[in-house]
């Protein structure tokens, strides 16, 4: 299997993470003009499974380090699948979450707040299982993050409407810091079934990057079962919808959907295959360098904050500086 030999290597790896994890909400707000966010979920889902499995039989099954993909799987211990499965499930419930919190307040609210809270208690659970990188440069770095989320929560509140759409920012808000405490969680549960500290030579019974990739998604997939099928009947807004709506989507809204689940899946493998050299913290904490990339787009691109006051561009443009020092103070910090 591919496996990287290099910190600055790791580190790249870990910006296509960023890249991944800011952007896949794109294809939801594409979606989302014609389908419902619960819809979309499904296709989402959908696309992780399958990109697993091109990731187990390309990366996953070259050269000559490591086990290959299918020998990995078959000698996978119960203990290591039931970890990476319930990372998956935790995973699960706190996407959902964000994503109806990205269908009510917006990408660059929801992924700001939810992943940004999630990089901040991600960063501090996944340091105390595997204490990697200069732990006073990582809280210094994770600082600067906290303050950039409190610029982007004021700016967010300075352009709340009235009316029904005040009401469904509060609720994507609330959503957004729920799915924030469950997401930074469910990494530390995928990466005990792992062997961390020795891709080359991984333990009997433990998973390499590309065989818990496709476990956890199994995990999501399986969970989506019970969690997207509750949301579907009991939405967070709006009417309930059917199984037959799904089945009546186009072949191009479906598509922008496993396209999601595609993108998200990549960034998440090359974190895993990261952490190997870079720590399961810096892998963990440059990934969740997504909020500044998803409030790129929310903002250059969708125009959120359109019409906003001068005030509330000055807390942006500060929120992207004290994002980009705080990643930057990260990287340093697992050198």
């Amino acid at each position: 299997m591919f496996i990287i030999s290099s910190y600055s290597l790791a580190v790249i790896f870990c910006f296509i993470t960023m890249l991944c994890w800011g952007s896949w909400g794109n294809t939801q707000k594409l979606a989302g003009k014609t389908w419902r966010y619960e819809l979309f979920y499904w296709d989402y889902v959908i696309g992780m499974v399958l990109f697993t499995l091109l990731l187990g039989f390309t990366m996953g099954s070259i050269g000559d380090q490591g086990r290959s993909f299918v020998a990995d799987l078959s000698q996978a211990s119960i203990t290591s699948i039931g970890w990476v499965i319930l990372g998956g499930v935790i995973f699960n419930a706190s996407n959902i979450l964000l994503s109806a919190s990205t269908s009510l307040a917006g990408m660059s609210v929801a992924f700001p707040l939810g992943c940004g809270l999630a990089l901040v208690l991600g960063v501090i659970n996944n340091y105390m299982e595997q204490a990697k990188g200069n732990p006073w440069l990582l809280g210094l770095g994770v600082l600067f993050v906290v303050v950039a989320i409190i610029c982007n929560g004021m700016a967010a509140g300075r352009v709340a409407k009235q009316g029904e759409s005040s009401a469904n920012s509060r609720k994507g808000i609330i959503l957004a810091v729920v799915a924030g405490l469950l997401m930074s969680t469910f990494y530390r549960f995928v990466v005990k079934g792992m062997d961390i500290n020795n891709f080359e030579q991984p333990a009997v019974g433990m998973l390499t990057p590309y065989s818990a990739i496709f476990i956890f998604s199994v995990g999501v997939l399986l969970s989506n079962l019970l969690f997207n099928t509750y949301v579907m009947k009991r939405p967070f807004v709006g009417t309930p919808v059917s199984y037959s709506e799904y089945f009546k989507g186009s072949l191009s809204t479906h598509l922008v959907g496993i396209l999601g689940g595609a993108i998200w899946c990549l960034g998440t493998a090359f974190s895993y295959i990261a952490a190997g050299k870079a720590g399961a913290a810096v892998s963990y904490a440059l990934g969740q360098g997504a909020p500044m990339i998803a409030a790129f787009w929310g903002v250059f691109i969708w125009h959120e904050f359109k019409g906003a006051d001068r005030k509330t561009g000055y807390l942006l443009a500060l929120m992207f500086a004290l994002f980009i020092i705080g990643l930057s103070i990260i990287v340093v910090a697992g050198n």
